[in-house]
């Protein structure tokens, strides 16, 4: 049966949206493994512009939100092709027992599956004007505090501190 994510810290979203937005069309730009855990982290951009933006946001004309969502307690991989900054859809089915579910991250060319926990942590939400050849590669404008005084764009894959902790 299918099920809904359960967001354990969704209110930077949902101070944004009024709502978690559904992960239908999501632009997904990369996938993290960490052992510890073992957790999985997608950072993908979100398919909808918030009605709700800052208005810095706005005044800088960042029109794409991106962010990271982690999955813990991963089991049961499976990871078929992936064309970079794919779009695809994220789907979970309840699996009844222990607290766990099962994802899907899928399109025509990707497919992505795995297990995991129900508890899933959003971070490292962003806002950036998007190129028109797709990229991510400009100036960021970060939500959390903590995040605006680290990073003005995304950091390289191997800042730890940026894609292993949400």
């Amino acid at each position: 049966m299918a099920s809904e994510l359960r967001f354990e810290n969704s209110g930077a979203l949902e101070a944004l949206y009024g709502r978690i937005p559904p992960l239908h069309n999501v632009r997904l730009r990369s996938i993290q493994l960490n052992w510890r855990g073992p957790a999985l982290t997608l950072r993908m951009d979100l398919p909808e512009h918030p009605a709700g933006a800052p208005t810095v946001w706005v005044e800088r004309g960042m029109d794409t939100v991106q962010c990271h969502v982690q999955f813990l307690a991963v089991e049961d991989l499976s990871l078929k092709d992936w064309p970079t900054a794919a779009l695809a859809d994220i789907s979970t089915t309840d699996l009844g027992f222990e607290n766990r579910m099962a994802v899907t991250v899928s399109n025509p060319e990707v497919i992505l599956s795995f297990t995991c926990n129900k508890s899933v942590l959003i971070g490292h939400v962003s806002a950036f004007r998007s190129r028109e050849d797709g990229s991510d590669d400009g100036p960021h404008l970060f939500l959390s505090r903590i995040d605006r005084f680290r990073h003005d764009s995304v950091p390289p894959p191997h800042e730890k501190t940026f894609y292993e902790r949400v």
